[in-house]
C-alpha cells in the first residue's frame, strides 16, 4: 500500500476539492455550535488547532526522512482533544499522554504570548533551545500552560494526576498556598489500551476509593478509544463496561471525531468534576491514523479494508463539512487555511533542524539535579513552650537515651509542627502509627489530613505524594518493607525522578520517601519483609538514599532531607533500618551506647547532606559501612582492638551518591581498608566503593577486602543471619586482611569460642 501519510492528507484535500465533504457529517447528533456556547471564533479556533497538530504529524515524518527530527508517533484521529482543552480553565493541570498534540495546540491558543508551533517544532527536532526539555525527549509540556511534561505510554502519570487531584481541595483545608486555584479541577488523558494497564487502574481503583468515602477529588479521567494498542485490538465495548459503573466514578461518553459532540459532553463532564469535586471518566471514541508511528506498517496486522475504514472515520474531515455546514467557513476557505498552515509549518521546521543541539554529558546532565529555589517556604522555629506543648505527651522520652524509631517519631512531630506543608502519607500510618509505630501520634497533633491512611498500594501511595508534590506540599509517605518497592518502583524511577530532568529542571518531585528495610529481622523470612537489596535506587540519576544507622544521626539525617527536598527540590529515599529501630545496646544488655537522647532542632548541630560518620582514629584498619553492617562493624571493631588491631570505622550514611572524597581521604590514612556491606554481593554499593578507592588512590590504595552478604533472599527464623556479615565474620575477615592467613586460624577459633 502506498504511504498512509500521503494517503490521509490527499483523502482531506480531495474530499473539500471535490463537494464530497459533506459525505462526511454525522447528522444523528445535529449540534448547533452556537446553542453549545461556542461562538464561531471559538469553533473556527479549535479546527485550526485541530489541523495544526494534523500538519505538525505530517511534517515531522518528513523531518524523520531527512534525518532532522526524531519522533513520529503522532496525534492524528485524536484531534478531538482540542474540544476538551477548550471547555478547560490553564489553571487546570493537564497530564498529557503522547496523543495529545491538538489539545496542546488549543491551550495554547488561548495565551497570548505562546508561540506553540516554533516550541513543538524544536521539541520536534531535539533542539536544546526547546522550551521544555531542553532536546532531551519530545515531550508534550510548558511550565507557562500548567502541563508537565509526560513521557509515559502505559498511564503511569495517572497515580500522580490522584495526588494532584487530593491535593487542590487539601491545599485549602490545611490553609497551605498551592500552586493550583481553589477552584481547580486536575485532567488527565491516556489510550485504551494503557486503562488495562496496572498504573491506570490502581489510580482510577485509588480515586474511586477516596469518592466512594465522599473525599474531595476533582479529577477528570479521559480514555481516548481509538481500539487498539500498537497491533493489539481492543475488545468492543470493554472500555464502557470496564469503566461505566464503577463507585464513585461519574461516566461520560462522547464521539471523539465529531468536535461539537465532544465540545458538549466535556464541557458537562468537566462542570460535573469542578461543582461537584469528584472524578469524572470521560471516554471518547476516536480512530488511529497512520499507525503507531512513522515506522509502525500497520498493514503487517490490520487487513487493507480496516485501515481504509478507519481513515474514512477522520475527524478532521468532519470538523471542516460542520464548518461549512454552519456557514462559518467555505470550502475553499479551509483549504487555504490548510495550505498557507501547511506553509508556515514547514518554514518553521527548515528553521528549527537548524538550532543547537546538546552536544556535551554535561549539558545532557544539566536538569538531572532539580535547580534550588530561590525563595523557599518559610519554617516556624519552636519555642521553648511551643516544644514543650508539643511534647507534652512524650515527656517520658525527652531528656534521657531512646532508641531510633521513638528518636525519627518525635523528629518527625517537630518537623510537622515547623513546616505546615508537610503530609504523611501510607498505609497505616495513621492510628495504629505504622507497623513499627514510627508515625504513633501524629494524626493526634496533626489531623487525618496531613497524616493520611492510604488504600494497601504502593503506587497510589508513590503517586499520591509525587502529585501533592507538584501542588507546593511536602509529601513524607511511607513504604512498610523495602521489597514492596518493586510493587511500584516505576513511580519513582520513571515519574518523580525523571521529571526535573524532561522539564529542564521547571518541575521537581521535592519529597522524602521513608522506607522501613534491611534484614537482621529474625520475626520475618524470604524476599517480601527481610529485604536486604536497595539496588533499584542505585542507578536513578538524582535521587538521593540516605540511611541513618543509629538516632543520634537519624535526627539530623532526616531534617537534613527535608531541607533537601525543601530548599533544592531533591527527591529523596529516607531508608530506616527495622532491625535497629528498637536497640538500644551496643556491646552488652544495658549499656545504652546505641540508644540517644532527643535534641530539639534550636538546639542541635547540622548534620550535612553526604558528611560521612566516623569512629576512632586508628591507622591499622578502616571498616566502611552503613545501617546494620556499621552496627556490627562497631562490635567488631571493639574484639578487633584485644587482639592488638587499631580501627577507623567509618558510617557512610549517604549511599546515593556516595561521597566518594571524604571516604576515600578517610580510607587513605590506613594500612588495610575492609568494606562490610549487609547488602548482597551482586549489585551491592560496597562495588562502587571499591571501584572508587582503586581509581581515586590508585598504587595508593591500601590492601582491601569486601565483606558482603549471599546472593540469597533471607530466611526465617535463625537462619535469617545466614546469608548476612555478623561481628565474628567481620572480625575474621578484618583479621585475615591484616595479619594474613598464617595467624588467623587459631586467633578466629578463639574469638568464635568466646562469643
Amino acid at each position: 500500500m502506498e504511504d498512509r501519510a500521503i494517503a490521509v492528507e490527499r483523502q482531506f484535500i480531495e474530499a473539500l476539492e471535490s463537494g464530497r465533504i459533506e459525505a462526511f457529517l454525522d447528522h444523528t447528533q445535529g449540534w448547533d455550535h452556537r446553542r453549545l456556547g461556542l461562538s464561531d471564533a471559538d469553533f473556527v479556533g479549535i479546527f485550526e488547532s485541530q489541523l495544526k497538530s494534523r500538519l505538525l504529524d505530517l511534517e515531522s515524518r518528513r523531518m524523520r526522512a531527512r534525518n532532522e527530527g526524531f519522533y513520529t508517533i503522532g496525534s492524528s484521529g485524536h484531534e478531538g482533544n482540542a474540544a476538551i482543552a477548550a471547555v478547560l480553565n490553564t489553571s487546570d493541570m493537564a497530564l498529557l499522554h503522547y496523543r495529545s498534540g491538538a489539545f496542546m495546540i488549543e491551550r495554547a491558543r488561548h495565551e497570548a504570548a505562546e508561540t506553540v508551533l516554533w516550541d513543538m517544532m524544536l521539541s520536534f527536532a531535539a533542539s536544546s533551545e526547546d522550551p521544555i526539555s531542553g532536546g532531551r525527549h519530545k515531550v508534550l509540556g510548558s511550565k507557562s500552560l500548567n502541563i508537565p511534561p509526560q513521557t509515559s505510554t502505559i498511564a503511569s502519570h495517572l497515580p500522580k494526576a490522584v495526588g494532584v487531584a487530593l491535593s487542590v481541595p487539601l491545599t485549602e483545608r490545611l490553609g497551605v498556598e498551592g500552586s493550583l486555584p481553589p477552584d481547580a479541577i486536575v485532567m488527565c488523558n491516556f489510550g485504551d489500551a494503557s486503562a488495562n494497564h496496572a498504573s491506570a487502574q490502581t489510580a482510577i481503583n485509588a480515586a474511586c476509593w477516596a469518592a466512594f468515602q465522599n473525599i474531595p477529588m476533582p479529577l477528570m479521567f479521559v480514555c481516548e478509544d481509538n481500539g487498539i494498542g500498537i497491533s493489539t485490538p481492543t475488545p468492543k465495548g470493554w472500555i464502557g463496561a470496564n469503566f461505566s459503573q464503577r463507585p464513585g466514578l461519574k461516566y461520560f461518553c462522547c464521539d471523539g471525531l465529531d468536535l461539537l459532540d465532544t465540545y458538549k459532553v466535556a464541557k458537562e463532564a468537566a462542570h460535573w468534576c469542578r461543582s461537584h469535586r469528584q472524578p469524572v471518566f470521560l471516554h471518547v471514541r476516536t480512530v488511529r491514523l497512520m499507525g503507531h508511528a512513522g515506522s509502525d506498517a500497520e498493514i503487517a496486522y490490520l487487513s487493507k479494508d480496516k485501515i481504509l475504514e478507519n481513515e474514512a472515520l477522520d475527524p478532521l474531515l468532519r470538523s471542516a463539512a460542520m464548518l461549512i455546514e454552519a456557514g462559518v467557513l467555505s470550502a475553499e476557505q479551509i483549504l487555504s487555511l490548510y495550505q498557507e498552515l501547511k506553509e508556515r509549518i514547514a518554514a518553521i521546521a527548515r528553521v528549527a533542524a537548524t538550532r543547537p543541539k546538546l552536544r556535551t554529558a554535561k549539558d545532557a546532565m544539566a536538569s538531572v539535579v532539580p535547580p534550588k529555589l530561590a525563595n523557599p517556604r518559610a519554617v516556624k522555629t519552636l519555642g521553648e513552650d511551643a516544644f514543650a506543648s508539643l511534647f507534652a505527651a512524650d515527656k517520658q522520652s525527652l531528656g534521657k537515651p531512646v532508641h531510633m524509631g521513638k528518636l525519627i517519631n518525635l523528629t518527625l512531630t517537630e518537623l510537622m509542627a515547623s513546616h505546615d506543608n508537610i503530609v504523611i502519607c501510607g498505609e497505616d500510618v495513621g492510628k495504629k502509627g505504622g507497623v513499627y509505630h514510627v508515625t504513633s501520634r501524629l494524626v493526634e497533633r496533626f489531623g487525618p489530613s496531613r497524616v493520611i491512611n492510604t488504600l494497601l498500594d504502593e503506587t497510589s501511595i508513590l503517586g499520591l505524594a509525587t502529585g501533592m508534590a507538584h501542588n507546593g506540599l511536602l509529601p513524607i509517605p511511607e513504604i512498610q518493607f523495602l521489597a514492596y518497592v518493586h510493587n511500584a518502583e516505576d513511580q519513582i524511577r520513571g515519574e518523580a525522578a525523571t521529571l526535573p530532568f524532561f522539564s529542564n529542571g521547571q518541575y521537581t518531585n521535592p519529597m522524602v520517601i521513608r522506607i522501613a528495610g534491611l534484614a537482621y529481622q529474625k520475626g520475618f523470612g524470604g524476599h517480601f519483609h527481610n529485604d536486604n537489596s536497595f539496588t533499584v535506587f542505585r542507578d536513578i540519576p538524582g535521587l538521593i538514599l540516605a540511611c541513618p544507622s543509629n538516632g543520634a544521626d537519624a535526627q539530623g539525617m532526616l531534617r537534613e532531607c527535608v531541607r533537601l527536598a525543601r530548599e533544592e527540590q531533591r527527591l529523596v529515599i529516607f531508608l530506616e533500618p527495622i532491625a535497629l529501630y528498637m536497640t538500644r545496646d551496643l556491646h552488652e544488655a544495658g549499656d545504652s551506647l546505641w540508644a540517644a537522647e532527643y535534641v530539639p532542632e534550636r538546639e542541635a548541630t547540622p548534620l550535612p547532606f553526604g558528611e560521612p560518620g566516623r569512629f576512632g582514629e586508628g591507622k591499622d584498619l578502616c571498616i566502611i559501612s552503613y545501617g546494620n553492617g556499621y552496627y556490627l562493624s562497631r562490635q567488631a571493631e571493639r574484639e578487633l582492638a584485644k587482639a592488638g588491631i587499631d580501627c577507623t570505622v567509618v558510617d557512610l550514611r549517604y549511599l546515593v551518591p556516595l561521597n566518594e572524597a571524604a571516604v576515600c581521604d578517610i580510607a587513605a590514612n590506613c594500612r588495610h581498608v575492609l568494606v562490610v556491606d549487609e547488602c548482597r554481593r551482586s549489585g551491592s554499593v560496597s562495588e562502587a566503593i571499591v571501584t572508587a578507592l582503586h581509581e581515586r588512590l590508585k598504587d595508593k590504595c591500601p590492601p582491601l577486602s569486601r565483606l558482603n552478604a549471599e546472593d540469597c533472599f533471607i530466611p526465617l527464623a535463625d537462619a535469617a543471619t545466614l546469608p548476612l556479615p555478623s561481628k565474628n565474620s567481620i572480625v575474621a575477615a578484618a583479621l585475615k586482611l591484616v595479619q594474613g592467613s598464617k595467624k588467623e586460624g587459631a586467633i578466629v577459633i578463639g574469638l568464635e569460642a568466646s562469643a
